[in-house]
């Protein structure tokens, strides 16, 4: 996402490309307040998505932006909407695939917008929905949603789309990838048709093409790279590996790299037993995924940002909320399900001109997928031999329950202590069972409940009495008006049903 750092320079160059001097945001339109914001924020060179975007966005022309992750896509509208805003009446709307890119480009709105008076409204699933409402009706003037959230709101009439002049797509194919078309289009027939809209994507599937010949008026189409294109600066590598060999590799990698490290898991279950597994090696980490709370993912972001986690396990609905500088590595453990998310993934190193690593195990019986990805980012992917020693195999540290003292045949005699055999008892059954067995001891009535006591009494009933003669349900045997009998052939054989009677429960195959 919004992987332009301050103090960093991007290759850059204008939309014609034959000026060799190197581009800054004086000269694209930019009013001089937020020229004055951008240059005390210390960014000073704009990416090529932003040199291009910028001066289309702000004459209010509809745009499509094509470029990879870690481009400084987020600028690149988040500039010529509050320039904008500021002159004409409106709301703007930003709608995003998950919680984290919302919550980044939130964090950059505020940077730039916040001096001059922005207020903004961050709708994301996973927070308060009251809090959000609060947001709502201080009438921000950005409006940060996923669409899920979004449509929450919109179903409970809380928010109002009627005032949206500007409306931004950002990760379209993404959104699409997870399904998010149908609250799309119900959210872009909620809006005004009125207005400026810019969709920024990393690639340019079917299903945008069509999205954009219906939604968006004589675009400025802008592709700084062909979709597909990884970060220069990365160095990509392959281990083809038996699955079971996967844990030993990864821990020998995080012994050869001191820094950050990004794992690639492709389910959310793998990622939580990778987790476990990367503490037992030694080392801190923490999962991110979609089964983790709004503060967990957070929590996990902001250690990984800070150096609490040094290993952070992820999975493909966080590649592209990842904006983090200086990640050292990024290992997929797991080959993604899709060729484009491979080139997400690996966009989450080399950010900001820096230099990085990538680093992708790949099973024997994958090589189509590995030729898949190799067309998409047409280039061919260096393959590395399996280092000659691996780690040993780390047992599984799975903590067994405690035998009793006598193992199995003490934990029988404890059954039997409880009443739940004969063998206690004289060979006659006790408690419940004396009752379903049609035995009784010293010509009491049997008393039916559910479980055995353990101190050999006799079961109690309802308010410590035992249960009269007959069905502890429906009294005496007989004696009820309307009472069906206990027929204990059926209760035991027959299904646990009785006549007349729907499914009853078991307890040791018994029906009670």
């Amino acid at each position: 996402m919004s992987g332009q750092q301050p103090t960093a320079s991007a290759k850059g160059g204008s939309a014609s490309g034959g000026n060799s001097q190197q581009p800054s945001f004086f000269g694209l339109g930019i009013a001089p307040k937020i020229l004055d914001v951008l240059a005390k924020a210390k960014y000073a060179t704009p990416t090529p998505i932003q040199h291009q975007a910028i001066p289309a966005g702000l004459e209010g022309k509809d745009v499509i932006g094509i470029a990879q992750t870690g481009t400084g896509k987020t600028l690149a509208f988040a500039v010529p909407m509050i320039q904008r805003l500021a002159s004409v009446k409106g709301k703007g709307l930003i709608l995003l695939p998950t919680r984290e890119l919302a919550l980044q480009v939130e964090e950059t709105l505020q940077k730039i917008g916040r001096p001059l008076g922005l207020r903004t409204a961050i709708l994301i699933g996973g927070a308060n929905m009251n809090r959000q409402i609060d947001m709502v009706q201080k009438k921000p003037h950005v409006i940060v949603a996923t669409p899920g959230r979004l449509i929450d709101h919109l179903d409970q009439k809380t928010v109002s789309l009627k005032d949206v002049t500007i409306l931004v797509l950002d990760e379209a194919d993404r959104m699409l990838d997870m399904g998010f078309a149908p609250q799309i289009n119900r959210i872009l027939e909620n809006v005004p048709s009125e207005r400026q809209t810019m969709l920024f994507s990393a690639t340019m599937p079917e299903e945008i093409t069509r999205m954009v010949s219906h939604y968006l008026k004589m675009p400025v189409r802008i592709e700084v790279v062909p979709p597909g294109t990884t970060a220069e600066r990365v160095e990509q590598e392959m281990y083809f590996v038996n699955k079971q060999d996967k844990p030993r590799l990864l821990e020998k990698i995080l012994g050869e790299y001191k820094g950050s490290i990004l794992v690639f898991s492709r389910t959310k279950f793998g990622a939580r037993k990778l987790a476990r597994q990367v503490k037992q090696m030694g080392h801190t980490a923490a999962d991110i995924h979609s089964d983790r709370s709004l503060a967990q993912r957070r929590d996990a972001l902001d250690g990984f940002k800070s150096g609490k986690y040094r290993v952070l396990i992820a999975t493909d609905i966080a590649a592209r909320g990842i904006d983090v500088t200086g990640i050292e590595l990024v290992v997929n453990y797991d080959l993604p399900d899709q060729s484009d998310d491979y080139v997400h993934r690996i966009g989450r190193t080399a950010r900001a001109g820096r230099a990085g690593k990538a680093i992708s195990f790949a099973m024997p019986d994958q090589r189509p997928d590995v030729k898949a990805i190799e067309r998409l980012v047409r280039k061919q992917i260096l393959v590395r031999p399996l280092p000659a020693e691996l780690p040993a195999p780390r047992m599984a540290q799975h903590v067994e329950r405690e035998e009793p003292r006598g193992g199995r045949q003490d934990r029988f005699a404890r059954h039997d202590r409880s009443g739940g055999t004969r063998r206690a008892n004289g060979g006659k059954p006790r408690g419940d069972f004396a009752f379903f067995e049609g035995e009784a001891t010293g010509g009491q009535a049997p008393r039916a409940s559910r479980f055995p006591r353990r101190d050999g009494r006799p079961p109690a009933g309802r308010q410590g009495k035992p249960f009269p003669r007959g069905d502890h349900k429906h009294g005496p045997r007989g004696k009820r008006k309307g009472g069906p009998k206990l027929d204990l052939h059926e209760d035991q054989y027959g299904g646990g049903q009785r006549r007349g009677k729907g499914p009853r429960k078991f307890y040791g195959g018994m029906g009670i």
